[in-house]
C-alpha cells in the first residue's frame, strides 16, 4: 500500500512511518510546514498542506491507498486558556480525514487520546472525532477504525523547555531531563493517579495493523485501546525514570510534589484495555515499561550530551 500519514513528522508520526516501511509500504507524508529533520527515504513522499484545509486532505487521499491520522494540536493543561486551535484543528482536521476516506472508498486509522473522558480541549475535541468514526462506520459503511493509546513514550519525544522546543509538557521527557540534569523531578498532585505508560514503537505497530485490516474490510465497533496490562501510577514512573537515570549520573534526584495542573484531577486513571487489540492480531504492546524507560533514558542521556 501507498500510506498516507498526517503529521508525519511528529513523535508518533515518524515511528509509524518507519514501522509502515519496515512492512513494504510506501508512504506519503502530509504536515503544514518543513522541519529541520525529516525523513529522507525515497519511499517517502511529501504533501505540504494543512488538515483543515479540505482540499489538502482531498489531494492526500486522491494519491494514497489508505490514511493513518495523526495531525493535532496537543496539550491538556495547554489548550484551557484557548480551546480554539485545538477544537478548530483536532474537529475540522478529523472531519476532512473522514470525508476524505469516504469519498475516495479508502481505510482510514484515527488516533484517540487515553484520557478520554477527560474535561480539557484536547481530549473532548479528539474524543468528539472518535464518534464521528463511529457515524460514517454505521452511516457510510466507511472503513475507519480508532486507535486509542494511553501516553506513549520513547525516544525522539521533544522535551519542553529548559530542555528542549516543546510547547506541551509530556511525563516523561520532563522526569528524565531534569533527573539527567540532577533537578529535582516534579510530580503534580500526590502521584498516585494511574497513567498507563506504551512505547511509541507499539503504538505505531498497532496503528499499521489497525489499516492494514480496515483495508481488508475489518473496520470493528469498538475502540482499540493500546496500553499495558499492568498499571502504573506517575509516581513509579517517576521512580524508574530517577534510578535509571542514577545508572548514568551517579546522582539519584528528589522527587517534589506540586499542585495538581488545570485540566486533571486527583486520583484520574488513564488506562487501556489490550484484550480489544486481539481483533488486529496483537496480544498486549510488547515493551516492558521498566526496558522502556531505560532505552529512553539513554537516548536523552546522548541528546543532552550527559555521561559523554
Amino acid at each position: 500500500m501507498r500510506v498516507g500519514v498526517t503529521g508525519g513528522q511528529g513523535f508518533i508520526g515518524k515511528w509509524t512511518v518507519e514501522n509502515l516501511l519496515d512492512h513494504g509500504h510506501d508512504v506519503l507524508i502530509l504536515d503544514h510546514k518543513r522541519r529541520r529533520h525529516y525523513v529522507d527515504e525515497p519511499r517517502v513522499d511529501y504533501l505540504w498542506g494543512d488538515v483543515r484545509d479540505d482540499i489538502a486532505m482531498l489531494e492526500l487521499a486522491a494519491h494514497v491507498d489508505g490514511i493513518i491520522h495523526l495531525a493535532a494540536v496537543l496539550g491538556t493543561q495547554e489548550t484551557i486558556a484557548d480551546p480554539r486551535p485545538a477544537a478548530i484543528t483536532n474537529l475540522q482536521g478529523g472531519l476532512n480525514f473522514l470525508h476524505a476516506i469516504h469519498r475516495y472508498d479508502l481505510p482510514g486509522v484515527y488516533i484517540g487520546v487515553g484520557n478520554h473522558w477527560m474535561n480539557n480541549p484536547y481530549s473532548i475535541s479528539k474524543t468528539t472525532v472518535e464518534r464521528f468514526c463511529a457515524m460514517y462506520r454505521k452511516e457510510h459503511g466507511t472503513r475507519v477504525n480508532v486507535v486509542r493509546a494511553v501516553n506513549a513514550y520513547g525516544p525522539r519525544q521533544e522535551p519542553a523547555p529548559p530542555y528542549g522546543p516543546a510547547k506541551v509538557r509530556k511525563i516523561t521527557p520532563a522526569f528524565v531531563c531534569r533527573a539527567l540534569h540532577g533537578h529535582p523531578i516534579e510530580v503534580y498532585g500526590d502521584g498516585q493517579q494511574v497513567s498507563d505508560m506504551v512505547w511509541v514503537g507499539d503504538v505505531a505497530n498497532t496503528l499499521r495493523e489497525a489499516l492494514e485490516h480496515a483495508d481488508n474490510g475489518n473496520a470493528y465497533d469498538h475502540v482499540l485501546e493500546c496500553g499495558p496490562a499492568e498499571h502504573s501510577t506517575v509516581l513509579s514512573v517517576a521512580e524508574l525514570a530517577r534510578d535509571a537515570a542514577a545508572q548514568l549520573t551517579g546522582n539519584t534526584v528528589d522527587i517534589i510534589h506540586l499542585p495538581m495542573r488545570p485540566g486533571e484531577i486527583p486520583g484520574d486513571r488513564v488506562t487501556a484495555n489490550p484484550e480489544t487489540l486481539t481483533r488486529v492480531g496483537i496480544t498486549a504492546p510488547e515493551t516492558p515499561l521498566t526496558d522502556g524507560i531505560q532505552a529512553t533514558v539513554a537516548y536523552f542521556a546522548e541528546q543532552q550530551g550527559i555521561g559523554r
